[in-house]
């Protein structure tokens, strides 16, 4: 190989690592944010768990997204390493903008726009299909999440559920989607890359089926919600303001996870094409590299974002708090289970409205919320554009593809 082609794996790769730093920054910063805005937790402190958890998560549930983004958004050609380079600069320089500015850019949005866009400068054609199932699960994305945040805050603030049962049992739903999460460190079976406790539990044990399910998946399953019932229901009824603010720091840290695994592969995935096949390496390889991105740009940039998020679009308590973070937990990993690339900014921020709203809404601002839609739609639009001409401008300036 060629001087010129490790010259582009060097900037393709430092490019990679400098999305990952806006991601941590960016998009992993605000599964913390109600957290932060309920005087749960400490800025400072939620940006440190956030890098840890985040880089945990993008190492052992990122490689899903990553292929998608890496070869899924584009028939007919392969990404090369300069067509990745200008797909993650595109989706960097917007992402380290809305760092700068405090608006949240929807990271998935950027990057998938400046893949197309690349991918369109290559010759390649466009993939519509995986369109179609990307385009659906972000329109449904904000009602999802608000609705189900203002549905759950509008329960847990009536008198007749009270607290001490509310909240511990949605800890209880919390574990058992946990137990059934799909994460590399858990043993899988020959040529299956992650598994869950609970697929675990069902390999070891055996035992029958009901309706395709086995029964020690389902006793996993049960133990996981029964253990996180009872672990915040003493915490609530020894305090209910310390158990309510213990449920949502731990609510915090698994969506920092799964923000983690879900993000991850927005740096990666233009990447997929040059390490696995081209240099041949495994794609755990590609992982560490962009969970140490994460974690760099969360400890280093995301405490700017966290007051944005967690100050300036509503006014939460700890109760409507929860109930924004728990539907971003479970679409999280939806996602994740679909290789779909989705914004957690998105996310986060339609639960923290949801929340908001279930006590009216005078804590929400209208104006913010409605210049960050347009910004989003602006972004994917953009992105597209920039990614083909950034693509086109490089190739022709360097003389190679």
């Amino acid at each position: 190989m060629s001087a010129a082609f490790w010259s582009l794996v060097a900037l393709a790769t430092i490019t990679g690592l400098f999305t990952a730093w806006a991601l941590g920054a960016n998009s992993n910063s605000p599964p913390f944010a109600p957290a932060i805005g309920a005087n749960a937790i400490s800025t400072m402190r939620a940006a440190f768990l956030i890098g840890i958890l985040a880089a945990l998560g993008a190492f052992l549930q990122g490689g899903s997204i990553s292929e998608t983004v890496g070869a899924g958004l584009i028939n007919g050609v392969a990404i090369t390493p300069l067509a990745a380079t200008a797909g993650l600069l595109t989706a960097t320089g917007f992402m380290a903008f809305g760092v700068y500015t405090g608006y949240p850019v929807p990271a998935a949005f950027a990057t998938t726009g400046a893949m197309v866009g690349v991918g369109l400068s290559l010759g390649g054609d466009p993939a519509f299909e995986t369109y179609r199932r990307i385009g659906t699960f972000w329109v449904l994305v904000p009602p999802m999440s608000g609705g189900l945040a203002y549905l759950t805050a509008t329960i847990l603030r009536r008198d007749d559920v009270p607290d001490t049962v509310g909240v511990p049992l949605l800890a209880a739903l919390v574990s058992a989607i946990l137990a059934n999460v799909q994460l590399g460190i858990v043993p899988s079976p020959p040529g299956v890359s992650q598994s869950s406790v609970a697929e675990f539990a069902a390999r070891a044990v055996g035992g029958p089926a009901v309706a395709g399910v086995e029964a020690a998946a389902v006793v996993a399953t049960l133990a996981f919600a029964a253990a996180g019932f009872q672990f915040i229901r003493s915490r609530t009824q020894e305090s209910v303001e310390r158990g309510t603010r213990t449920f949502l720091v731990g609510l915090g840290s698994v969506v920092a996870f799964s923000s983690g695994g879900s993000q991850v592969g927005l740096a990666t995935g233009p990447l997929e094409n040059l390490y696995r096949v081209e240099l041949g390496l495994s794609g755990g390889i590609l992982l560490a590299l962009g969970a140490t991105g994460i974690l760099a740009g969360a400890w280093m940039g995301s405490p700017r974002l966290l007051q944005a998020t967690s100050r300036e679009y509503a006014q939460l308590g700890a109760r409507r708090s929860i109930a924004a973070l728990v539907p971003g937990f479970v679409i999280a990993q939806l996602a994740i289970a679909f290789g779909i690339p989705i914004s957690f900014n998105n996310i986060i921020i339609s639960g923290v409205i949801g929340g908001g709203l279930a006590a009216g809404s005078a804590g929400v601002s209208r104006r913010k919320i409605g210049v960050t839609l347009g910004f989003w739609v602006v972004t994917l639009v953009t992105s597209v554009a920039l990614g083909y001409g950034l693509y086109r401008s490089l190739s022709s300036v360097l003389g190679i593809q």
